[in-house]
């Protein structure tokens, strides 16, 4: 079972009705998924019309069972909620728990116990956690594979995401393990200069990082929440269901925790790698063919890093244009630009083995080009180009200025 920990300390970022919604759409795709609501205010519950007054027992009662000698199944106190899809609901007691468990050993572990006793029963468990750092929030990541941070498109938001991500950090080394961080840009407005301007640089700062999909601002997502309906029931023809609908598509195509662990370290170690090197490379390194250079069996690794290490971005040479990224998890990557009519297939990236790099070298008359990344068919901004220019459909494509 993937668990998957939806955590933000700032409040209003559209984190439960994230949780709620993705959920719901996990288990639309066939995904047997549980949802567990951490939060005291209960608002899982609220947003799926589960009567408060009916809730006999709680996730608080499970986590507490063994402690007080009174062990408790999660099965006992499940909603159903649809077909394929289950609600383990909060209470207000469950603001309780540090305090009743204070001196107790291994408390920071309670919701991962009571987790593996339902591993096999269900693919997915999403878990919505309190807007606050303690106890509840650090068994969440104790259970969790994934943490999903989701980051309103406002200027309070951004500013405290440095914050958030430098907590989660802490928390998962005191934790010791390794777990997949991922940033989603949410209640995303196109209308306003601001919004844009900040997607932008959570797509410059956090590349892989973040999720291809955004959560557009929509009234029909808070109006299915105010009639206790996840989007999918209330309106499946929103953008709003659509938009959820993309996210989960996008985690059940994702690796399995082992792959995207070990992809996660090698990220880091590349993009540690990274110097200021590029131009003494150029300086020193003459490439004179412009056509995309083939690996061959008599080029050794070391000789072909020595063209291309410590730069990643595009860069002008001679007549030539030099396109370099790192995408370890990709299968193929293109480029689509204006030189070829937007058409990927015309402009395929080599693969340096073992390395996570692609690169190619077009050769482009004098003038301003815009392009995107085609990666295993989602199309994306350069994450390494800073200059960046809105196109039609609400995204950004990179630009290059050729001389």
């Amino acid at each position: 079972m993937r668990t998957i920990a939806v955590i933000n300390q700032k409040g209003g970022c559209g984190k439960t009705t994230i949780t709620l919604n993705l959920a719901s759409c996990l288990a639309q795709s066939g995904k047997k998924t549980l949802l567990v609501d951490m939060d005291p205010q209960s608002h899982c519950a609220v947003g799926l019309a589960v009567p408060e007054d009916q809730i006999e027992q709680s996730i608080y009662d499970v986590l507490i069972g063994d402690s007080r000698g009174e062990p408790l199944r999660i099965s006992e106190i499940l909603w159903q909620i649809s077909e394929n899809f289950e609600l383990a609901p909060s209470s207000i007691d469950l603001a309780a728990f540090e305090q009743q468990m204070s001196g107790i050993a291994g408390r920071e572990n309670c919701l991962r116990r009571v987790l593996d006793t339902a591993a096999n029963d269900y693919d997915y468990c999403v878990v919505d956690c309190p807007p606050s750092v303690g106890l509840l929030t650090f068994n969440a990541l104790r259970a969790a594979s994934d943490v999903i941070v989701p980051v309103e498109t406002g200027y309070f938001s951004l500013h405290g995401l440095s914050k958030q991500l430098d907590t989660l950090s802490i928390l998962c080394k005191q934790c010791s393990q390794q777990i997949n961080v991922m940033v989603l840009a949410s209640m995303y407005d196109i209308r306003t200069k601001m919004a844009r301007e900040i997607l932008a640089e959570l797509k410059k700062h956090f590349g892989d990082r973040m999720f291809q999909t955004v959560i557009n601002f929509n009234t029909k997502l808070k109006e299915a929440a105010s009639l206790g309906q996840p989007i999918s029931e209330y309106d499946p023809s929103s953008k709003g269901h659509k938009d959820f609908l993309s996210l989960a598509d996008e985690l059940i195509a994702s690796d399995t925790t082992t792959q995207r662990s070990r992809m996660v370290n090698e990220l880091h170690r590349k993009i540690e790698q990274i110097s200021a090197s590029a131009d003494v490379m150029l300086a020193e390194s003459k490439i004179e063919k412009v056509e995309t250079p083939q690996v061959s069996a008599a080029m050794s690794a070391n000789v072909l890093d020595a063209k291309i290490a410590d730069f990643y971005g595009v860069r002008q040479m001679e007549q030539a244009v030099m396109f370099v990224s790192c995408y370890p998890r990709a299968g193929k990557v293109c480029i689509a630009g204006d030189w070829n009519n937007w058409q990927p297939e015309e402009t395929s990236l080599q693969a340096i083995q073992d390395s996570g790099k692609w690169y190619t070298t077009v050769k482009l008359q004098p003038g301003k080009y815009r392009y995107r990344y085609v990666v295993d068919g989602q199309w994306m901004q350069d994450p390494y180009n800073d200059s960046t220019e809105m196109n039609p459909y609400g995204e950004y494509n990179s630009v290059l200025e050729v001389k």
